[in-house]
This record gives structure tokens, C-alpha cells and sequence, in this order.
């Protein structure tokens, strides 16, 4: 049926576009919950104003719910009799953040239109709206995703890429998920907000040599080599609260705060690309866009598979 829906919508780019990636669309909510966005972006709004650093939070939430059997919701289960969800696994754990936000949202969104709306079309529009209010760009999100009724605990443990990867695995992770280079690199940009736990940035910081060695001495005052694994550093040194380009510039400088991060500019095949974006932001502002396009088209649910769960939390 749906290789004939293909072959049919030939020179109809759009309807063969949002038919090749799972049948999502922009005007999925028009006429079943027409306040869909409005009320997703009031609530994200809210929760950045009240605190900066959830805009990364969110956005993070996105990326690795779509990393994990694509994007459905999965990582917002928790765990019960019957499931073992993924908030447990090492990337997770203690580090992603922001479900009571969620919640928030859910409800509201329920509100206005119960059982339509699913949890990880949520994540998707509040990850676009979370950049937006932090000064960065906007883009159209394809919406229709349907919520799974279980999670993958290995999966989250598996697939997800480790701050320790090289440039090599970080390729390899994204290419697993049909995501091309160029869209890791500007995936990466997101690292222009947010903040990382000592843990994840120690060995970098003390034991490596492609490190600026008075940005170096600057963390080291935040992550000390024994303990304190919790404690926090901005991953963007110049703007921590500011969507913008100066991650890349980081990276040139030799200011990366994860190990992932400055192997984006160490003398390998991405060097080109961290330099473009550093030079013009708004080249990585559109790459940016068109990327988390493509990785919100992640093994979508849609149609008559999974569920529209009522809460985020647990299948209906």
C-alpha cells in the first residue's frame, strides 16, 4: 500500500517526502488539536524562564528518546512490573532531565485536546521551541509520531554516542541512525548550551593534550581529580545560555569540555565544517535545522502502530 502511495505522489515532492519518512506532516494537529503548538510553546517558555539550562534539557530529551528505536516517546517511561525503562541506562542516569517539565506540558495539552496529542511529538516541538527561546533558529516539525509501549534499556546503553568517542564511533553512531556527517557535526551544535557532569569531562581535562591548558586549569577548579563527579561545566565556556555558534569557535581554540566534542576539530575530516560554522553562524543555523528535521524522521510510529499514551510516563 505504501510503495503504491509512493509511486502514485511522483512529482508531488512534499506528500512523497512526508510518505517516505513514516507519514509525518506539519498540519498533523491542524484540525484534532489546533492549539497543539501554541500550547507546547507556552509551557516551554515558561520552563526556560524559569530556568536557562532546561532549554538544553529538552532538547537533549529529544535526542536521545530518537537515538533508541527511534523517536517514540520511549525514554519518558518509567520503569514498572512490565518494563525496564531507559532512564537507568549510563547515558541517562543521574544526567538527563526535565520529565516533571513534561509532564507539565502533557497535561496541558490534554487540556485542550485529551488522547491526541502524542508524548513524543511533545519532545519534538519542545525541542524546536527550546532553541527558539535561547536565540536560535526555528524550523517546521513534522508531527504524527505515535508513543511505544515499551523502552530498551540496552538500546539507551548501546546506541547512545559516550563523550569518550572518537570521531570515527561518533560517525558510525549517527550513520546506524541514517544521519549523515555533516548532520552529526551540526548536531553537535546543540553543545552551545547546556551543561556537563565532571564525570563525563574528567579524563579530557586531566589526562589529554589537544586541551587549552588555561581552559583546562579553569575546569579543574569545578572537577577535581578525585570526586565531586557530579558537579557541573557549561559545555559552551563564551555563552552557556545562548544558542548561537560559539561552540565550534570553542573547538578551534581548543576549549571543547567532552573528549566528543574537540575530536570534531582535531585534525581529521570534520575540521572543514567546525571551521564554516564558526565563521558563519547563520550556515549552522540552517544545517542545524535541516538536521534535527532528520533526526526527529527517526524510525517514526505512526498510523495504527504504538499508542497516543495519556501519560508520558507509562502506557495507557
Amino acid at each position: 500500500m505504501r510503495t503504491n502511495s509512493l509511486i502514485a505522489c511522483i512529482g508531488l515532492v512534499v506528500l512523497c517526502s512526508s510518505l517516505a519518512n513514516g507519514q509525518l506532516s506539519s498540519t498533523f494537529y491542524d484540525k484534532t488539536c489546533s492549539k497543539a503548538l501554541s500550547t507546547v510553546k507556552a509551557a516551554v517558555k515558561a520552563a526556560v524562564a524559569k530556568e536557562k539550562r532546561m532549554g538544553a534539557s529538552l532538547v537533549r530529551l529529544h535526542f536521545h528518546d530518537c537515538f533508541v528505536n527511534g523517536c517514540d516517546g520511549s525514554i519518558l517511561l518509567d520503569d514498572s512490573s512490565n518494563i525496564t525503562g531507559e532512564k537507568t541506562a549510563r547515558p541517562n542516569a543521574n544526567s538527563v532531565r526535565g520529565f516533571d517539565v513534561v509532564d507539565t506540558i502533557k497535561s496541558n495539552v490534554e487540556a485542550v485536546c485529551s488522547g491526541v496529542v502524542s508524548c513524543a511529538d511533545i519532545l519534538a516541538i519542545a525541542a524546536r521551541d527550546s532553541v527558539v527561546e535561547l536565540g536560535g533558529p526555528s524550523w517546521t516539525v513534522q508531527l504524527g509520531r505515535r508513543d511505544s509501549k515499551t523502552a530498551s534499556l540496552s538500546g539507551a546503553n548501546s546506541n547512545i554516542p559516550a563523550p569518550t568517542s572518537s570521531l570515527s564511533a561518533l560517525i558510525s553512531s549517527f550513520s546506524n541512525q541514517g544521519l549523515s556527517t555533516k548532520d552529526m557535526i551540526a548536531l553537535s551544535g546543540a553543545h552551545t548550551i547546556g551543561q556537563a557532569r565532571c564525570t563525563n569531562f574528567r579524563t579530557h581535562i586531566y589526562n589529554e593534550t589537544n586541551i587549552n591548558s588555561a581552559f583546562a586549569t579553569s575546569v579543574k577548579a569545578k572537577c577535581p581529580s578525585n570526586g565531586g563527579d557530579n558537579n557541573l561545566s557549561p559545555l559552551d565556556v563564551q555563552t552557556p545560555i545562548a544558542f548561537d555558534n560559539k561552540y565550534y569557535a570553542n573547538l578551534r581554540s581548543q576549549k571543547g569540555l567532552l573528549h566528543s566534542d574537540q575530536e570534531l576539530f582535531n585534525g581529521g575530516s570534520a575540521d572543514s565544517q567546525v571551521t564554516t560554522y564558526s565563521n558563519n553562524q547563520n550556515t549552522f543555523f540552517s544545517d542545524f535545522a535541516a538536521a534535527m528535521v532528520n533526526m526527529g524522521n527517526i524510525n517514526p510510529l505512526t498510523g495504527s502502530s504504538g499508542e497516543v499514551r495519556k501519560n508520558c510516563r507509562k502506557p495507557n
